[in-house]
């Protein structure tokens, strides 16, 4: 049990591979305190500089800012939206090379 930590955790990083790759966005300073203060803003925020990784590559995005939504929707919303976000993430990172 993190008892939520992994999370901060997790939106740090995301943010950071995001901002380094792109050189724009809110990075993994800022999301971190915002998942500190005001955690749903995060699925937010992440859902759209993923979104924006793939428009700027030229590609149709597989999820959108509008996911943020999914934190109305108890437990299960968070699941959803953590697995797709990732899945999206892996996707992006493999098409450019990574391994894992």
């Amino acid at each position: 049990m993190t008892l939520g930590i992994w999370t901060w955790v997790w939106s740090y990083q995301n943010a950071k591979e995001m901002k380094d790759y792109r050189g724009q966005g809110l990075g993994g300073g800022i999301t971190l305190l915002l998942a500190i203060l005001v955690h749903p803003v995060v699925w937010f925020t992440l859902a759209w500089e993923v979104e924006n990784l793939y428009k700027e590559a030229g590609e149709q995005p597989p999820i959108t800012a509008v996911w943020g939504l999914w934190f109305l929707l108890p437990i299960i919303g968070n699941f959803i939206w953590y697995l797709r976000m990732q899945r999206s993430l892996n996707d992006f990172w493999r098409a450019r090379g990574a391994v894992g």
